[in-house]
C-alpha cells in the first residue's frame, strides 16, 4: 500500500484548507483523500536530456478525515504519519493548546482500540491459550499506560505490541502552525490554484507547501530514484534501504514478478552525459540485481520478462 499521511485538527484550525492545497482536490465526504506532488529539482534535468513528452513527480497519499473524536481518528490507524494542523491564526485559542487537545484525543482513540481488544482477548483466553494469556498480559500494561495519559511511543522495549492494533500514539507526528508563527494556509491554498509562474511572484524561495512535503519526505525516511525516458520521466519514493526488486514493484507488481536486473545511472551522471547512450559510452552505467539497495538520485531502467 502507499505511504499516506494523515492530517488531523481541531475544528476551523485549517486542516481541509492544507489538504485543498496540498492535494488540490475538494473535500467529497467522510473518507477525503488526495496525492500530494513532491517537489524535486532534478527531475524536470533529466526530463530535458532525454527531451522527456511527460514528467511526473512523485507523490505521497494524502487522508483528511473531518472531525475528531475516537471513531473518527481510527479511521487513521493505516497512515504512516500524522500531520497535526495547529490553530495560530484566529486569536481564540493557541497552537500550544491545540496540540494538547489533540494528543489528548489520539490517546482516547488508542485507550479505547486497545480496551475493546482486551476485553475480546481475554475472553478467548479462558481457554487456556499460552499465547493468548501473553497477549492479555501486554495488553494490560498498554491500557494502563494509555490511561495515564502517556503515548505508547514512550513505553519501554519490554511489552510487545500486536502490530495490527495500529496504535495512533507510536506514528510520528508532525505539526504545522496555521497562522503568522508558522504557515497562511489560506494563502497558499490561494497561491496554489495559480499557474507556478504567477506564484511564484508572491513568493520568495519555495513555496511553504513544498516545505511541507519536504518535511514529510525526510520524517517518513524517503529517499527518490527516477525513471528517465521519452515518454516519460518520473520520480518515484521508497524507504530508506529498499532494494531494485522493491523499486520495480512500486513501478509496476509485473515489472516485479519478471526481474532480471537493474541497469543504474546517478541522475547528474546522466545530465552531464546529455543522454542514456553517452552515459553508457562513458561507464557510468552498471548493472545491478534485485537485492541492491536503491540510492537517493538513482535512475533506474528495470529489465524484465513476463
Amino acid at each position: 500500500m502507499a505511504l499516506q499521511v494523515g492530517i488531523v485538527g481541531l475544528p476551523n484550525a485549517g486542516k481541509t484548507t492544507l489538504f485543498r492545497a496540498l492535494t488540490g482536490a475538494e473535500t467529497t465526504g467522510r473518507d477525503n483523500v488526495g496525492m500530494a506532488a513532491v517537489p524535486d529539482g532534478r527531475l524536470q534535468q533529466l526530463a530535458d536530456t532525454v527531451s522527456a513528452k511527460k514528467v511526473t513527480p512523485a507523490s505521497i497519499r494524502v487522508v483528511d478525515v473531518p472531525g475528531t473524536g475516537a471513531e473518527l481518528l481510527g479511521n487513521l490507524r493505516q497512515v504512516d504519519l500524522i500531520l497535526a494542523v495547529l490553530d495560530g491564526w484566529s486569536g481564540t485559542r493557541s497552537a500550544e493548546a491545540d496540540k494538547e487537545e489533540l494528543v489528548l484525543e489520539l490517546l482516547a482513540a488508542d485507550r479505547d482500540h486497545v480496551q475493546r481488544r482486551l476485553e475480546r482477548v481475554a475472553k478467548q483466553a479462558k481457554s487456556g491459550d499460552a499465547t493468548l494469556r501473553t497477549e492479555v498480559a501486554n495488553l494490560e500494561q498498554l491500557a494502563a499506560h494509555l490511561e495515564n495519559l502517556q503515548a505508547v511511543s514512550e513505553l519501554g522495549g519490554d511489552v510487545e505490541i500486536p502490530p495490527e492494533l495500529e496504535l495512533l500514539t507510536v506514528k510520528p507526528l508532525m505539526e504545522i502552525v496555521n497562522g503568522a508563527d508558522g504557515i497562511d494556509l489560506k494563502l497558499e491554498a490561494e497561491l496554489a490554484e495559480l499557474p507556478a509562474e504567477e506564484a511564484a511572484a508572491f513568493r520568495e524561495g519555495e513555496s511553504a507547501l513544498g516545505a511541507v512535503v519536504r518535511a514529510l519526505v525526510e520524517e517518513l525516511d524517503l529517499i527518490t530514484f527516477f525513471t528517465a525516458g521519452e515518454k516519460e520521466t518520473r520520480a518515484w519514493t521508497l524507504r530508506t534501504g529498499e532494494t531494485a526488486l522493491d523499486a520495480a514493484e512500486t513501478i509496476h507488481s509485473d515489472i516485479a514478478r519478471g526481474f532480471i536486473r537493474a541497469e543504474v545511472i546517478r541522475w547528474d551522471d546522466l545530465v552531464a552525459a546529455g543522454s542514456h547512450t553517452e552515459a553508457r559510452r562513458q561507464g557510468k552505467e552498471r548493472v545491478e540485481g534485485k537485492t541492491y539497495v536503491v540510492q537517493d538520485g538513482d535512475v533506474l531502467n528495470v529489465r524484465f520478462n513476463v
